[in-house]
């Protein structure tokens, strides 16, 4: 079995399979995954289900559930273009769980005076993240984005072309795009409990690439591979996949393993917390001897690494997905999760019981990652971007973030400007 998990994509390449999620009931799972663990995520996803129960009927993550209590399912809010929220496709390891109420408010609690709340009103969203690079020394650092060895910004990139070389011939060849994606990270790519199929933000830029590399039906020649946080990286130097579009923050460290597209949006490091008996309130003392969760390979477990970060004394609960997380705070076993603000606030909309506090601890650029080899397909993917900035960013933005992400200092959202080392 391949570092991507077992997606059945590997079984469904025919013609008549293209374009499905792998297979139905991909998990995203490790290579490593067997029936205990399988097992394991079963017990995780009927704990999961009713402690959002418990979220519904107004207890908050870390309440126990009442015995025998069963989810309710609440009529989603329409979104533009037709398209509707499903706030109970909560997922624990692949698997969807009940969740609350959708409420489309993502706001900052009342902290105490001196945490790091206090500083401002929640920024997230596209170039909003006025926060600290992962390589920040201290929490409180001014904001800056964060600079290789070389003195480079690992966000710059390929100048665009849209001349085909070896990578983009050997996808024409074979006639399909073989993708890396996240299927639980609710708005951004996750498995739409009532059809099966992987919508949401980062999805669409998905199809918008296979289209040009494949003509205007490449959307249906697309495999997706559901792959967890930490296989990102492995799954692109394998070649089990062309490309990850996946949440992936560009950073110095992985610039040196994979070569990435220019950004396509802007996060930060953020906290998510219980709306209610909150134990966290900041990245300050507070956290000392709390459970902080957060995902194997990402950027908020590079953070929460670092000598400051790592002193302020709270105890990691290391998950292979960022959406586990919310599943433990719901379960009790996290006090608080670190993630991107963008999918913080995912995880907001998906369970009203939580929410995002106080400003990004960094500036998260997202780009595609490919192989370090596939220059041509990079400098294709760039050309791609041109366009999609300027012509379907925001309606994709409109139909999945909108509504849960907020502008930065009255802003229109906006893409982050293209930078180009060449």
């Amino acid at each position: 079995m391949s570092a991507t998990g077992a997606t059945g994509a590997d079984a469904s390449d025919a013609p008549e399979a293209r374009g499905a999620a792998d297979a139905a009931g991909a998990t995203g799972a490790t290579g490593a995954t067997g029936a205990a663990d399988a097992t394991r995520a079963a017990d995780t996803h009927a704990a999961a289900r009713d402690a959002a129960a418990g979220a519904a009927a107004g207890r908050s993550p870390g309440d126990r559930p009442e015995p025998g209590r069963r989810s309710e399912r609440v009529p989603a809010r329409g979104r533009p273009g037709g398209a509707s929220r499903r706030p109970w496709a909560v997922a624990a390891g692949g698997l969807a769980a009940a969740a609350a109420v959708l409420v489309p408010a993502v706001a900052g609690t009342g902290a105490p005076s001196g945490s790091s709340a206090d500083r401002g009103a929640v920024r997230s969203g596209p170039g909003a993240a006025l926060g600290r690079p992962a390589s920040a020394t201290e929490p409180g650092a001014e904001p800056r984005p964060e600079k290789c060895a070389d003195g480079s910004n690992p966000a710059e990139s390929l100048k665009p072309s849209g001349a085909s070389g070896k990578a983009v011939e050997r996808i024409e060849k074979k006639d399909k795009l073989v993708v890396g994606v996240d299927q639980n990270s609710y708005l951004w790519g996750y498995r739409d409990p009532a059809t099966g199929t992987i919508e949401g933000f980062d999805i669409d830029l998905v199809k918008a690439i296979a289209r040009d590399l494949l003509g205007k039906d490449g959307a249906d020649r697309i495999v997706y591979r559901t792959i967890p946080t930490d296989q990102r990286v492995p799954a692109i130097q394998s070649g089990d996949v062309d490309m990850v579009v996946r949440t992936m923050t560009i950073n110095c460290s992985r610039r040196a393993q994979v070569a990435f597209s220019t950004a396509y949006f802007q996060a930060g490091q953020q906290l998510v917390v219980p709306k209610k008996h909150a134990r966290v309130k900041g990245f300050d003392s507070s956290m000392r001897g709390k459970h902080v969760c957060y995902a194997s390979g990402s950027t908020a477990e590079k953070m929460m690494k670092t000598p400051a970060y790592a002193g302020l004394g709270a105890r990691p609960v290391v998950v292979p997905n960022q959406l586990d997380c919310l599943v433990r705070m719901q379960l009790g076993e996290a006090d608080a999760t670190v993630t991107d603000s963008a999918l913080g606030a995912g995880q907001a909309a998906q369970d009203p019981s939580v929410e995002l506090v106080g400003e990004p601890e960094t500036l998260e650029p997202y780009g595609v990652a490919m192989n370090l080899e596939d220059e041509d397909l990079v400098r294709r993917v760039n050309k791609v971007l041109e366009d999609y900035r300027k012509h379907k960013w925001k309606s994709s933005y409109d139909r999945w973030l909108a509504d849960d992400m907020m502008g930065t200092e009255g802003k229109k959202p906006a893409p982050p400007e293209p930078l180009y080392r060449d």
